[in-house]
């Protein structure tokens, strides 16, 4: 007689009975899990979405501001001095016209007139797509043309570089001269669009981003990352003044769009063919600017074919802030060659 005869299991079947009853524990807990994180991201999409609608109110443009149309944007801009050298400074990611309060007064006590654009997507100018560094030194060339400049110097700071040069590239007989301040010019996909950044999709991109942009906590930490201790501390005008260009009406999508193409450069071969050019061009860099590798002033400077690169001691990457009258000295000296 055998042993199942007997009603006695098999040893496979008295083996296999924990390995089943764990399976069973096992989808138990991950039907669970499931349902834990459905909650989670119910009750997320749901707070983000109200946090959203009750912050929905968009900061209104100051008024008093001065434009001019630059071929299809209407683009604000600041002026200092009226007479000598026109000098068009042309500011980089996430700044403004603002940025140069400090570096323009000096060039215009120089004796030079002075012009600092909000770029197309920053600050506030009229915001048309799209955002490219393409289309940005359109708007510089047409900004030239629109207020009759003749041979400006631009003066491009960090993203702002590459726009000055694709300005002087295209229209090379109306530019004077061409400075890159704190900036190699280059396309090196900072910023660029990633899978990862495929996951902020609304509602929560928006949270995340007011979360940030209206924390002053956030805004003086970049502000001190990037200026250093030789910067004037941000005060409540310091702070709406990089605070509330993010938050007028198109900001948002003009940002998102901007951060998918990445911070605005070029590629080296057509950096090069600035060289070419015969206009002076310069290199200024902070000697303590950590957002470039420490070879960049001179290999950027090579490149492009200017002189010996400016640095500045101790400046860290906003140098027309924390060190406005070093960065007025080496423009002094470019706008001397350009006679």
């Amino acid at each position: 007689m055998s042993t199942t005869d007997l009603g006695e299991h098999p040893a496979e079947d008295i083996e296999a009975e924990p390995l089943i009853a764990y399976r069973s524990r096992r989808r138990r807990w991950l039907r669970r899990l499931a349902k834990a994180v459905a909650v989670l991201f119910l009750a997320g999409t749901f707070l983000s979405t109200a946090y959203n609608a009750a912050t929905d109110g968009r900061a209104a443009v100051p008024s008093g501001l001065t434009y001019v149309q630059a071929g299809d944007v209407r683009t604000r801009y600041r002026e200092w001095g009226t007479t000598g050298t026109p000098i068009v400074l042309v500011h980089g990611f996430v700044e403004s016209a603002d940025t140069w309060q400090y570096l323009a007064p000096l060039l215009a006590a120089q004796g030079h007139r002075v012009y600092a654009l909000d770029v197309d997507g920053w600050g506030y100018t009229q915001r048309v797509a799209p955002f490219d560094v393409g289309h940005q030194a359109r708007q510089v060339n047409a900004f030239i043309e629109a207020l009759h400049l003749a041979s400006p110097i631009l003066v491009g700071h960090s993203s702002g570089a590459a726009v000055s040069a694709l300005a002087a590239l295209d229209e090379p007989a109306d530019v004077g001269g061409v400075m890159f301040l704190d900036g190699d010019g280059l396309a090196t996909g900072a910023g660029q669009k990633t899978p990862l950044t495929r996951l902020f999709l609304n509602p929560y991109r928006t949270t995340l981003m007011w979360l940030a942009i209206r924390s002053d906590t956030v805004i003086r930490a970049i502000y001190d990352a990037t200026c250093g201790p030789g910067c004037p501390k941000l005060d409540a005008a310091g702070l709406d003044q990089w605070r509330r260009p993010l938050e007028v009406p198109g900001a948002e999508e003009a940002l998102w769009s901007m951060v998918n193409l990445g911070v605005a450069g070029l590629p080296p071969s057509r950096l090069a063919q600035l060289a070419t050019l015969p206009i002076p061009k310069a290199v200024v860099f902070g000697g303590a600017d950590s957002s470039y590798p420490p070879h960049s002033p001179q290999t950027t400077a090579a490149r492009i074919g200017a002189p010996a690169p400016t640095i500045i001691p101790g400046a860290q990457h906003l140098t027309s802030v924390n060190s406005p009258a070093a960065v007025a000295a080496a423009v002094a000296a470019l706008a001397a060659r350009a006679g």
